[in-house]
């Protein structure tokens, strides 16, 4: 019987396959960007109930740069970013233009950007990254 607790209480704390997934390329994408010489400012900032920004980070003095990161295990079902649709475009700027009423001063130029992650943790390869930028500009209706 305490064996059956120990397994439930476990398998109920462990995460969800997707949810360690993400993580995981938001860590990788994270070091990718700092090689290229990023400054990560936040990670996983929340700017409303339903906003978050998965990277905000700086290039240069004069730039913000807003990154989605996508991960995803394979290619089978089309490239990471593929899974930024329109919806997911206008909740990044919306959720980007909350983060940007809160700054003085403003930052000079503002990007959207992607990350894509092909691969999944304990994978023997190296995972596939593209860094995209200016991946989308600021949807406003």
């Amino acid at each position: 019987m305490i064996n059956w607790f120990r397994h439930w209480f476990s398998a109920a704390a462990a995460e969800p396959d997707h949810l360690v997934t993400g993580k995981w390329g938001e860590k990788l994408a994270e070091q990718y960007l700092k090689k290229k010489g990023l400054k990560i400012l936040g990670r996983r900032v929340r700017v409303g109930p339903k906003a978050e920004i998965d990277l905000i980070a700086r290039e240069g003095r004069d730039t913000l740069v807003f990154i989605e990161v996508k991960t995803r295990a394979s290619t089978l079902m089309g490239r990471p970013a593929s899974a930024v649709h329109r919806r997911k475009r206008n909740r990044l700027t919306q959720a980007g233009n909350r983060y940007l009423n809160s700054l003085h001063p403003k930052p000079v130029y503002v990007r959207y950007d992607i990350v894509e992650v092909v691969g999944h943790p304990g994978m023997t390869t190296e995972p596939d990254i593209q860094h995209i930028e200016s991946a989308f500009t600021s949807e406003r209706r």
